[in-house]
């Protein structure tokens, strides 16, 4: 019963898992919401993810970056639309 609360994910909200097998041999799970999925700088990670991934993959949304820098990228998202929004650039991931 545990292991399904945490599985289930509140509409408007995402599951992704973040980081690569090499940094410790697991992937993070996050979730985040689906508003994300529209912001310019996530898009660039959507289109990096596609790159490494492409559209056919089994499981949930992977991202293609380390878990420290998927977390700045969030910070930075959140940042903006709560202070600053337009004035960012993607470097990361």
């Amino acid at each position: 019963m545990q292991e399904d609360k945490k599985m289930k994910v509140k509409k408007g909200w995402l599951a992704v898992q973040v980081g690569s097998e090499d940094e410790d041999g697991e992937c993070q799970r996050f979730v985040i919401p689906i508003s994300f999925l529209y912001h310019p700088l996530f898009k660039r990670l959507l289109e990096k993810a596609h790159e490494v991934y492409g559209y056919h993959t089994t499981g949930p949304l992977r991202l293609p970056c380390s878990v420290d820098d998927f977390l700045h990228l969030r910070w930075r998202i959140e940042k903006e639309s709560n202070h600053h929004p337009g004035a960012l650039s993607f470097h990361s991931c």
